[in-house]
């Protein structure tokens, strides 16, 4: 069996991605968005990526009220 004795080379990583843009008038997505920029200045990266999930997630409506 052989011994590898030097580095491996480089692990090539992407940069994040952008934070999703709230939804224009949807006050659950600003409040969303708000709590994740927040979470991103003070370097807890779980809670903006948790934010950033739910902006994603956060259901809009595409027709108009019946």
């Amino acid at each position: 069996m052989r011994q590898q004795t030097t580095m491996s080379g480089p692990v090539n990583l992407q940069l994040p991605p952008e934070p999703p843009q709230p939804r224009p008038n949807c006050d659950v997505c600003a409040a969303l968005a708000k709590q994740g920029q927040e979470a991103r200045d003070r370097g807890d990266l779980s809670a903006a990526t948790d934010a950033d999930v739910e902006i994603r997630n956060h259901p809009h409506r595409t027709r108009g009220r019946r």
